[in-house]
């Protein structure tokens, strides 16, 4: 395999993982940013934890769906982050789920 087809390999990968992302985030209610992952979360509780004179941030997750081109599945039933890091937790709006006009019932 040439650079070329690991550049073309990477970006279709790349671009297969947004749509899946752009499928799926409706059913979530929680984006979460880590500084190594990204998260869609229907639960999410984050704890900052003191240790001595530090602390860091306990984050767990329930119901995830994890942004990562390599893994074969993305769907996780929980996670769990320890992380002295930034964690960014942001809550979706809802969005009321509308069928597309030519899949609705009405006549």
């Amino acid at each position: 395999m040439n650079e070329d087809d690991l550049d073309d390999y990477e970006r279709d990968a790349e671009l297969s993982l947004f749509r899946e992302y752009r499928d799926v985030v409706g059913q979530f209610r929680y984006v979460v940013e880590t500084e190594r992952r990204f998260y869609l979360a229907n639960e999410v509780d984050l704890t900052r934890q003191d240790a001595g004179s530090d602390f860091y941030f306990e984050l767990a997750m329930k119901d995830v769906w994890v942004w990562d081109v390599y893994r074969a599945d993305r769907f996780v039933k929980s996670v769990r982050v320890l992380t002295f890091k930034d964690v960014n937790v942001e809550e979706l709006s809802a969005r009321e789920f509308k069928l597309p006009q030519e899949l609705a019932l009405d006549e």
